[in-house]
């Protein structure tokens, strides 16, 4: 039988992944086909421009010798720009006023002059600061026959603790008693781990940090969480299964759906109305448009009209 499939990905990362293992048809609808909502993402938004100006400040304080004080103008000037004229939902306390703000009690919190963590020497003199990499595994593309490629693309590699330790800054709307312990597990770091150690910068874990954006206050928290080789190897060989598993879906077409709580999980999936409707196609034409995520620059590309409208 000669099925009709959209390419499949030579390049994968852990948002892929992550679509992939907790409903394929969302993997599908999202990272093959390239589906996403009209309306972006207010915390995907601000938190892109939250990381932009965290990056454009290191680097002019690490990199380029500016001031603790010019670096955080120029950073605020960063995330500014990159937060463009976006409209806000009134109901979101991540407006650009309260944005610029997080970056400013970040260093409040986490002083430039005076951090424990301190972005650490790469190979060339480069500070580590957004380290990158791409590295192939041992899976072969199902078209091409190549290796696919293992991306990963970290807000820092840091000196800290004696150690050298991943960076992840992130910006939630809460922090309890519960929020540093859930990154023990998370995917997201074994495979940057795993990425660093191929590229010849073990980790001995992450440091993550967190700031949470409220429309009266601002408060943050940080984390190490550790990453032995036996997890690393683990989470390898579980990527492994998961991207066999994607051939195989691609292959004969078939893409299973969760129909359960992931449905519902992070304040509801975003295919969740195209799920609930007996005529998907109808629904993702009106109500989506397609964007192509780039998992190396981390950003999306509008898909141009005359790529074809895949099966769905």
């Amino acid at each position: 039988m000669n099925l009709i499939r959209p390419p499949f990905p030579e390049v994968i990362d852990n948002t892929i992944r992550s679509a992939f293992v907790s409903c394929p048809r969302k993997a599908y609808l999202e990272y093959l086909c390239h589906f996403k909502p009209i309306d972006q993402s207010v915390h995907l938004h601000a938190g892109g421009a939250y990381a932009h100006g965290l990056e454009k400040m290191r680097v002019a304080f690490y990199q380029a010798g500016h001031g603790a004080e010019d670096s955080l103008a120029l950073g605020l000037q960063a995330l500014l720009e990159f937060y463009g004229d976006f409209e806000c939902p009134p109901e979101s306390a991540k407006s650009l006023e309260r944005m610029l703000g997080a970056l400013e009690y970040y260093t409040t919190q986490y002083p430039l002059e005076t951090d424990a963590a301190i972005p650490s020497f790469l190979p060339g003199g480069k500070r580590g600061i957004e380290f990158s990499f791409a590295e192939p595994v041992d899976v072969l593309h199902p078209v091409t026959g190549n290796p696919i490629l293992y991306v990963g693309r970290m807000d820092g590699v840091m000196d800290y603790a004696g150690g050298r330790y991943g960076l992840d800054d992130k910006t939630t709307s809460s922090l309890g008693a519960s929020w540093s312990k859930q990154w023990d597990m998370r995917a997201q770091f074994t495979g940057y781990c795993w990425g660093a150690a191929q590229a010849g910068l073990p980790l001995n874990g992450f440091l993550v940090r967190g700031v949470s954006i409220l429309k009266t206050k601002y408060d943050t928290q940080q984390a190490l969480t550790y990453r032995p080789q036996w997890m690393i190897d683990r989470w390898y060989e579980q990527l492994l299964l998961d991207l066999e598993r994607m051939k195989k879906a691609w292959d004969s077409g078939i893409w299973d759906y969760n129909l359960d709580e992931g449905c519902n999980a992070y304040g509801g999936c975003g295919m969740k109305k195209v799920c609930l409707s007996q005529e998907p196609a109808r629904w993702l034409e009106t109500g989506f448009v397609r964007r192509v995520w780039d998992p190396v620059l981390r950003e999306e590309r509008l898909l141009g009209a005359e790529v074809p409208f895949p099966p769905v």
